[in-house]
């Protein structure tokens, strides 16, 4: 399969697409249960973009125009670093995720799924580096967390004013 790749590298970014976006519905999906903002299509959409801007980054730098040449004129040097798009993503995905924050009385809503969505773009970052095992275990990790972690998080004994509740039904 992998000879597929090293022949048509446009098959592999598509097959990078794919797997971003399957990451992130798979982590989108607690989200999506538990009735928040943003759920599997909001997932998906970021993993899938961050995906697409590390591709471009990677493999759209061939369509530039040179910025130097050697004195034949057949070597040509670009002054550019695919790495930069990591830096503008993240940037991205913390305005995103800053409007999903919200302050009601003595509670913050919305910083777990912030937090989702800013590792969401890292996994589909990951994807379109070709980093598959790294961007899957990270997915795994994150829906381990979302699923198994809530129930041992305190944070829901805590009432809508600020009071202990000893009466909560997680734990």
């Amino acid at each position: 399969m992998l000879e597929i790749f090293t022949s048509y590298p446009e098959i592999e970014s598509v097959f990078r697409l794919f797997l971003a976006t399957a990451l992130g519905a798979i982590v989108g999906i607690e989200r999506e249960i538990v009735g928040k903002s943003a759920g599997i299509r909001t997932f998906s959409f970021v993993s899938l973009g961050a995906c697409l801007f590390t591709i471009v980054s990677l493999f759209g730098v061939n369509h530039l125009i040179p910025v130097t040449s050697d004195a034949v004129g057949t070597a040509f040097r670009y002054n550019y670093d695919p790495t930069r798009i990591i830096s503008n993503i993240v940037v991205g995905i913390g305005f995103l995720g800053a409007g999903l924050i919200v302050f009601r009385g003595f509670r913050v809503e919305g910083l777990t799924t912030s937090a989702g969505l800013w590792v969401v773009a890292a996994i589909g970052t990951a994807v379109g580096f070709g980093m598959y095992i790294i961007a899957s275990v990270t997915a795994i990790l994150v829906v381990v967390i979302f699923f198994l972690l809530k129930r041992v998080e305190p944070w829901d004994r805590i009432g809508k004013n600020g009071e202990w509740n000893d009466n909560s039904k997680s734990v």
